[in-house]
This record gives structure tokens, C-alpha cells and sequence, in this order.
């Protein structure tokens, strides 16, 4: 339990044991916790210089009651020990800058690159402390920022055809009950001796691989995200109807892509990149779109910290995967009751 993060409950079915009473023991007794130097401040801030190095990420996540953390840590920690360098409460600026500032500035001159993603409190804390070091914004939230908006256009046809399909469907019943009223006054059925025929079900058109029109924009959602490549073949056959049908949506997925294939560049300097970027913001504004707009006025802006992904080629994968585990181990607890044991876990196990 000091090395992985395992609870007392998960042990009972191998070990035989009463796991509320390993959890009281462990936690009074056998870890160390009750002698714990930072308890007294361990829910404000916890800091650990020899984790800082050379390449390191800024990140937040949810702890209790999806109260905010944000956590600084160390690539070279693979998500191991030694990955967390600094976990404070809450994301204002001024406190995580004044807890991380505890930590000598000759330890903190170690850090040399800094990834995070596009939270302008992120930016603003790693200005403060590290003003030295690079500013590298991660690529994947602006690509996930690029798929949202064809989602978002997407999610817009579904909801005008799903509209459309609605009143087809009311007119159809409408018509067929004006039908059924009709014939009940025919002399033929009148008498009683024969019975009316039912009401006919709707029917909505299908297109030539079996969907609806809004069963095809829903069923889009999954090849939207992905690069063409990765397309099976029956997303090839979907993707060709939905362009046909939306050419909105496949000039929207283009720029989205293009977006991808610029950053996917192996080959590709500051320079070649940036004048990419700018054919880029060129092409978004002939297209009109708001979403893909907003996130072209970003990457202007950011656009120098954007850039210094070319100079060293780093993420902020390392900090997502450390955020997936602390999550993943809160889910195992069900629930944090002591903030502060919870928090010593995490440090021990990850610092």
C-alpha cells in the first residue's frame, strides 16, 4: 500500500483479512501518517524540490467533493515515484505561485521546459516561477479544441434533420388518421361486418448504407475525431455519404485534419510551421465558422508558446496519465473521507 495505489478493501478476498480494520491500522499505525512532517499544511500545499528537473508539466485535477489541485510533475517520473513535484489546493495564481516560490530558486532554474495546456492560469503561474524556462502548450487539447467544433457542427445537422424527421413523422400520422376517419364513414365498414385495416407505421427514408439521416450524423461522432487512415471500411462508406450530404461538415473535418497533419510533421521547423499555421488561419477564415474561428484567434494568440512544441517535441501526455491514475484511485475509494491521508497516499506512492 506504500508503493501502489491498492485499498485495504481490495486486499480482503487474497489476504482473508477484515479490510476496515487494515485501513484504521494502516492509517494509525503502520504508515506513518500520524508523524507525517506536512500534515499541518498538507491540504493547502506540498511541495518536493528533489522532484524537480529539466522537463516538467502543469496540470489540475479534482480531488473531494471535485475540489481543484493543481499538480506539478516531472516527465522523468514516468508516472512512477518521483513524479509529483508540487500538489497545492486550488488554481489561483497567487497561491500556487506563492507555495511553489518556498522551493529555492537555484532548484527551480533546473526546469528547463514546461508543457501545459491552453488554462491561462497555467501560463500566468509558469510565467511567475519559471520565467526561464519554455512554454510549451500541449497539441492535443488544441486538437480536441479543432474536433469539438466539426462535433459541434455536426451535433447542429443532427438536431435540424432529427427536427425534420419529427414533422415528417407527425404530418404522416395526421394523414393517415384523416384517412382512417374517411373510411369509417365509407357504407363498406359502416355496417360493422368488416374490420378497418390498421394504421400504417412511418416509414423514415434510408440511405444507401441502411442509416437515417439522423442515425448518420450520430453515427458519425467516432471517425470525425480520427485521422482518414485509421477509417474502416464502413466508415469510409458513412464518411462518403456524410460529405456528399454536408459538405459543411467535410470542409470542417478538412481544417481539423490539416490542423493534425501539421503537428504529425516530423519534418517540420518554427518556421515551416508557423507559415503553415498561417495558410491555416486564412483557410478557417474563408470558412466562417464560429468554433473553428474562436479557436483560430487562440492559436494567434498563444501562438509563440504553440510553436516551442517544434523546438523540443513534448506534450502534456505525462501529466494527463499522472490526473488518469489519481482518479482512478479515488474511484477505488469510493470517495475521499480524510483529505489529508488521501493526499499523504498520493505522495508517498507518486512523490
Amino acid at each position: 500500500m506504500d508503493t501502489s495505489p491498492v485499498t485495504a478493501r481490495s486486499l480482503e478476498y487474497y489476504y482473508k483479512i477484515n479490510g476496515d480494520t487494515l485501513e484504521r491500522a494502516y492509517k494509525d499505525h503502520l504508515s506513518g501518517y500520524m508523524q507525517w512532517e506536512d500534515k499541518s499544511h498538507a491540504d493547502k500545499y506540498l511541495v518536493f524540490p528533489e522532484n524537480f528537473g529539466p522537463q516538467m508539466s502543469i496540470d489540475e485535477t479534482s480531488t473531494k467533493d471535485g475540489e481543484l489541485f493543481t499538480i506539478l510533475s516531472n516527465k522523468e517520473g514516468h508516472g512512477h515515484k518521483g513524479s509529483i513535484a508540487a500538489i497545492i489546493s486550488g488554481t489561483k495564481v497567487e497561491d500556487v505561485v506563492a507555495a511553489l516560490k518556498l522551493v529555492p530558486e537555484i532548484v527551480r532554474k533546473q526546469v528547463g521546459v514546461i508543457t501545459m495546456d491552453f488554462s491561462s492560469s497555467m501560463a500566468a503561474i509558469a510565467e511567475e516561477v519559471f520565467p526561464w524556462a519554455y512554454r510549451v502548450l500541449d497539441r492535443f487539447h488544441m486538437q480536441k479544441m479543432a474536433v469539438d467544433a466539426v462535433n459541434n457542427l455536426r451535433i447542429r445537422h443532427k438536431r435540424e434533420a432529427t427536427k425534420a424527421e419529427n414533422a415528417a413523422r407527425k404530418a404522416f400520422k395526421q394523414k393517415q388518421k384523416a384517412r382512417m376517419t374517411k373510411m369509417r364513414k365509407a357504407p363498406y365498414f359502416r355496417d360493422g361486418k368488416h374490420n378497418l385495416p390498421q394504421m400504417k407505421a412511418f416509414v423514415p427514408e434510408r440511405l444507401a448504407n441502411g442509416d437515417t439521416l439522423p442515425e448518420l450524423l450520430a453515427r458519425s461522432r467516432y471517425f470525425l475525431m480520427m485521422s482518414p487512415e485509421k477509417w474502416t471500411d464502413k466508415q469510409k462508406a458513412r464518411a462518403k455519404l456524410l460529405f456528399e450530404l454536408y459538405p459543411d461538415i467535410k470542409t470542417a473535418f478538412g481544417l481539423s485534419h490539416s490542423l493534425r497533419v501539421i503537428f504529425n510533421n516530423k519534418q517540420a521547423t518554427v518556421e515551416s510551421a508557423k507559415k503553415s499555421l498561417s495558410e491555416w488561419y486564412q483557410k478557417v477564415k474563408k470558412f466562417k465558422n464560429d468554433d473553428l474561428d474562436v479557436l483560430a484567434e487562440t492559436l494567434q494568440v498563444r501562438e509563440d508558446d504553440l510553436l516551442n512544441f517544434f523546438l523540443f517535441r513534448r506534450t502534456n501526455a505525462s501529466a494527463e496519465a499522472l490526473n488518469t491514475k489519481i482518479k482512478a484511485f479515488r474511484a477505488q475509494l469510493r470517495g475521499i473521507i480524510d483529505l489529508k491521508f488521501f493526499l499523504f497516499r498520493l505522495t508517498r506512492i507518486y512523490a
